[in-house]
């Protein structure tokens, strides 16, 4: 039974606007289903974050934040499935499974607790039966090399810090529907 609800709006589209970048996944696609690896156990995935690489950000990044959100989770205020910060401006791309280390493995990164309470890359498990969710994965350009945020802070809090911080955004927007 699909939930009868409006669809909310794409998170980045009530911000102020930014210069956008290109943002790419040998894992999964835009506006595709991820691959069942990339859900959560509780869905019969394996919990593992999908490779990305970005490229044509600005020449003044000094960091970038690295978020998946779902804004169709049926919560009034969605659902954030990953937020790491602090990622070394020479770092492009995160291999498949990174997000399963509170840093990706990356010297000073690290991620806030997700909205499952980890601090790490938490999969899709939408409502079965419910339509496809998005999965909004984005990476953020960032003014600072180290957002003034400690691992405890919550998913908001950031993403209101990402705001005042952002040069450019790229994202991906995959999909996750589990069938009733």
């Amino acid at each position: 039974m699909t939930l009868d609800r409006p669809i909310p709006p794409d998170p980045y589209a009530v911000l102020p606007p930014v210069p956008e970048f290109t943002l790419t996944s040998a894992d999964v696609q835009d506006g595709a289903q991820m691959p069942v690896e990339f859900a959560h156990p509780s869905v019969g995935g394996q919990n593992l974050s999908p490779q990305l690489a970005w490229s044509g950000f600005p020449a003044e990044t000094r960091s970038f934040a690295v978020t998946c959100y779902d804004p169709d989770a049926p919560t009034g205020s969605g659902f954030w499935h990953w937020v790491l910060v602090n990622v070394p401006a020479g770092v492009t791309e995160l291999p498949r499974g990174a997000g399963s280390s509170s840093s990706a493995g990356l010297t000073g990164a690290f991620s806030v607790r997700n909205d499952y309470g980890e601090q790490q890359y938490g999969g899709s498990a939408p409502p079965a039966g419910d339509r496809p969710h998005r999965y909004v994965f984005a990476v953020h350009a960032l003014d600072v090399e180290k957002l003034d945020v400690t691992p405890e802070a919550s998913p908001a809090y950031v993403g209101f810090n990402l705001t005042f911080h952002t040069l450019a955004r790229a994202v991906i927007r995959p999909t996750y529907q589990v069938k009733a």
